[in-house]
């Protein structure tokens, strides 16, 4: 085996290993930032059908293709490429989504404000 591929196979090793989309500490710091509990708002998404849209790591048969792949989530500057990326926005977001943007496709699903904080911590978990 060339030096060129061990050194290719070592990198997709690491790489893989480094995806953990839901370490400890990222749903901690998730938690505490959007005042929710990501367990319950995985729970959430796959019960309110947002998988029916988007695809979300993590939550079962969730490979929608109408909205935007919610893949590293946590990393997004902005919430419907407007409003900056912060877990209070994401918040009113998810709960009126047409407040912010009169002619979105995404649909006001009827979440609690305890239910949208929870949808939250889980979105800021996807790193």
């Amino acid at each position: 085996m060339d030096a060129g591929l061990i050194l290719l196979l070592v990198a997709a090793v690491t790489l893989l290993v480094g995806c953990d989309l839901t370490y400890p500490e990222a749903i901690v710091a998730a938690n505490s930032s959007a005042g929710g509990e990501a367990a319950r708002g995985r729970g959430f998404i796959q019960q309110f059908g947002c998988g029916s849209c988007h695809t979300v790591p993590g939550v079962t048969g969730a490979r929608g293709l109408v909205g935007p792949p919610l893949l590293w989530y946590a990393r997004w500057s902005f919430i419907a490429g407007e409003l900056p990326n912060t877990p209070d926005n994401l918040v009113l977001w998810l709960r009126s989504p047409q407040s912010i943007h009169p002619r979105t496709a995404m649909p006001a699903v009827g979440l609690s404000e305890q239910q949208a904080r929870d949808v939250a911590a889980y979105l800021y978990t996807l790193r």
